[in-house]
């Protein structure tokens, strides 16, 4: 027998030990609960879908479970700790980008079904782009080119080009990739090109792209004047008192521990610790639209949270009500597209599904909302059950190749276990 057959058929085991323990204690039980969900990571951990990892879930506002696993790495010297910062991947999309795109359109600076076109002007001489509206693009019905790596812009038989990217700052080259990588401060235009140019599906219909949220952080700066971490920082991160909710980490001298993401062998040639993962974001000088935040789990569940109360934390309002429920309702659902605008949403069926087939927890209600990263990060949020969820991991150490996570269904799992838990109070 294999160590995985073995630790699967432990968890087996644990599981049926489980069933029958339940039937003669109240499930509501904190420490079943917490047994359950030690059982669900520590099977995640044996089998190598993440080195550690950290669950943070609350119920009414109220933080009821928030538990650290594991390390940072395999070789074990350095656990994971409830203030640690995560790279929150593609999970900066809804809370870097969006609330601030959801300002403009509450103030009537941004119309949702006006063409895209006629703010961001380099699309107005696109036959395929002129007309898209950010609806569809924010719901992922504009049939945009799912994703460019940009990485092959700036690279030649494995080989950085010097004419984008230098080992030290000039006045030229002023984005700062990695410690000894510097961008040519033009970069982003070459980008923007490109992303003009890409193909547009003719056909309407749910296909997931994340281009456009390369361009929302200068088109946010060119409608308000004030740049793109300036904005986030001062309507959303400092009132709500998270500052560690961020670009650049390594930056800003924060205490916290950061957790490492991948050993990059292609560009960086090295672990990535504090620096964002994603290249393309990289190559933005670590501040971007689809990545670039880093932040920790109480700063993801206050962020949720608010979102949670539509607009409003701790008496202060941020967002509109209205704006949070119209951004967060399923747009396009007669073309089977569960998306909301930028917010994912559950399978429009999910309810019917399995568990191994279900997005995200099967018991999790329509009117849920939220996003996962790329390194393995996960938020969401359901009003109707008043329950945040938020897992945290780097499930791309040491390589991204690694999937467990997706294919053990660690985060439904878990997710599935509070709902049942609620559920059965």
């Amino acid at each position: 027998m294999s160590r995985r057959q073995f630790v699967i058929l432990l968890f087996i085991l644990y599981g049926i030990f489980e069933t029958a323990y339940s039937q003669n204690t109240e499930y509501k039980d904190f420490n079943s609960l917490s047994r359950k969900a030690d059982s669900i990571i520590t099977f995640g951990i044996l089998n190598e879908a993440f080195p550690g990892a950290q669950v943070l879930v609350a119920h009414k506002g109220e933080i009821l479970f928030h538990k650290t696993y594991g390390y940072h790495t395999y070789d074990s010297l350095v656990p994971v700790q409830k203030n640690d910062l995560y790279d929150l991947a593609s999970v900066t999309k809804i809370l870097g980008t969006l609330p601030l795109l959801m300002k403009l359109v509450e103030e009537g600076r941004i119309d949702l079904d006006v063409p895209f076109s006629h703010y961001w002007k380099p699309w107005e001489g696109k036959k395929d782009k002129k007309d898209l509206t950010l609806r569809q693009i924010l719901s992922h019905q504009a049939g945009l080119t799912p994703y460019i790596v940009f990485l092959n812009e700036v690279m030649e038989n494995g080989t950085l080009k010097k004419r984008f990217v230098r080992s030290s700052a000039t006045k030229r080259f002023g984005l700062q990739a990695y410690e000894d990588l510097w961008v040519r401060n033009t970069f982003e235009n070459r980008v923007f090109r490109k992303i003009s140019r890409s193909e547009v599906k003719q056909e309407k219909k749910y296909l997931y792209s994340g281009l456009a949220f390369l361009l929302y952080p200068s088109l946010i700066e060119q409608i308000t004047g004030h740049s793109f971490t300036y904005l986030h920082t001062k309507e959303f991160t400092f009132p709500m008192e998270i500052p560690s909710l961020g670009y650049l980490p390594s930056a800003k001298g924060f205490p916290n521990p950061v957790v490492p993401t991948e050993f990059d062998s292609l560009y960086r040639k090295e672990l990535v610790q504090g620096w964002v993962h994603d290249e393309n974001a990289s190559l933005f000088g670590g501040v971007s639209g689809n990545a670039g935040l880093f932040g920790t789990a109480r700063d993801l569940f206050r962020f949720m949270q608010m979102y949670q109360n539509f607009g409003e934390l701790d008496g202060h309002r941020y967002l509109k009500e209205a704006t949070v429920k119209e951004f967060t309702r399923v747009q396009y659902p007669d073309n089977d597209n569960r998306r909301g605008l930028g917010f994912d949403k559950p399978l429009l069926d999910n309810a019917d599904q399995p568990l191994s087939e279900a997005y995200p927890a099967p018991s999790s209600s329509p009117e849920s909302f939220g996003h996962s990263g790329f390194t393995g990060t996960f938020v969401w949020a359901d009003p109707e059950y008043q329950l945040v969820f938020i897992f945290l991991s780097n499930r791309v150490y040491p390589s991204r190749t690694h999937r467990n996570l997706y294919e053990l269904n660690i985060r439904v799992a878990l997710h599935q276990l509070f709902y049942e838990h609620l559920i059965n109070q």
